[in-house]
């Protein structure tokens, strides 16, 4: 519950067009790396990190590779939208 709490924050502040913060803090990344990766275990990715792994697991994973990922494209953008607020944060990879 706590994950989809975080993951619906980000997502809130994503679709508001909110500025980030100069520092990022700690929750605002991982809600935001939660949020991404939500979007590829929905669609069948294999993770690889132990930290994604413990997050969501492997189980009925079909892709090995990210690319190969079906993502719609509404999907792709928010993951866009993502990785750039990550970056504007220095969210750690």
């Amino acid at each position: 519950m706590r994950s989809l709490c975080l993951s619906l924050s980000a997502f809130l502040l994503l679709a508001t067009g909110a500025t980030a913060p100069a520092l990022a803090t700690p929750e605002t990344c991982a809600s935001l790396w939660t949020a991404r990766n939500e979007i590829y275990k929905a669609q069948g990715y294999c993770f690889r990190t132990q930290r994604a792994i413990a997050a969501f697991g492997n189980a009925g994973c079909q892709y090995d590779n990210i690319e190969d990922v079906p993502l719609s494209a509404n999907d792709r953008r928010v993951i866009a939208d993502i990785v750039r607020q990550e970056r504007a944060l220095r969210c750690p990879r």
